[in-house]
């Protein structure tokens, strides 16, 4: 007989996407505006803000430029989803035997199951060099993440793990 796995949060991937979502259209709506840093998103650094925050659940604004990026990683004990509300995004993930890379555009989604390592950077879009914007939930909320890099053996190495109370490192 096999033991059931128990996941540690009541919410499933679907649900995060539905969720990542529904706060993408809110965004888009201008029902965060206020949130927004007074003279625009920093075209020089990554910008976040919590948008929801309980025992459950996490949802975050995030902003993306060129060159910053997280470094490959995963969100520990917790799922993962995003959408991207404008620009384009770029996520290299470990498949287990290799990296992969994927293009996401506004309004492509992404699920990130426990043990998903990736990485994610701005991309270059159609439109001029902006931040790109993406709301992201994870649930339960985030409290750690850990950090890889691929050996020489092409395998998978822990680096470091550390606490966190933001997003994306």
């Amino acid at each position: 007989m096999l033991a059931a796995v128990s996941a540690p949060t009541r919410l499933r991937l679907p649900d995060l996407l539905h969720t990542t979502d529904h706060y993408a259209d809110r965004v888009l709506s201008g029902r965060f505006d206020h949130l927004l840093p007074a003279g625009g998103l920093p075209t020089a650094e990554r910008w976040y803000v919590r948008l929801h925050g309980d025992d459950e659940l996490d949802v975050w604004l995030i902003s993306w430029v060129p060159d910053r990026n997280t470094e490959l990683h995963d969100h520990s004990g917790s799922l993962g989803a995003l959408t991207v509300v404008s620009g384009a995004l770029s996520e290299t993930r470990w498949d287990g035997t290799a990296l992969r890379r994927r293009q996401l555009v506004a309004g492509d989604q992404a699920g990130f199951p426990l043990g998903w390592v990736h990485d994610v950077v701005w991309a270059p879009g159609d439109a001029p060099v902006t931040p790109t914007l993406s709301v992201h939930a994870y649930s339960p909320p985030l409290t750690a993440m850990s950090y890889y890099e691929v050996t020489e053996r092409n395998t998978l190495r822990r680096s470091r793990t550390e606490l966190v109370d933001g997003p994306e490192g």
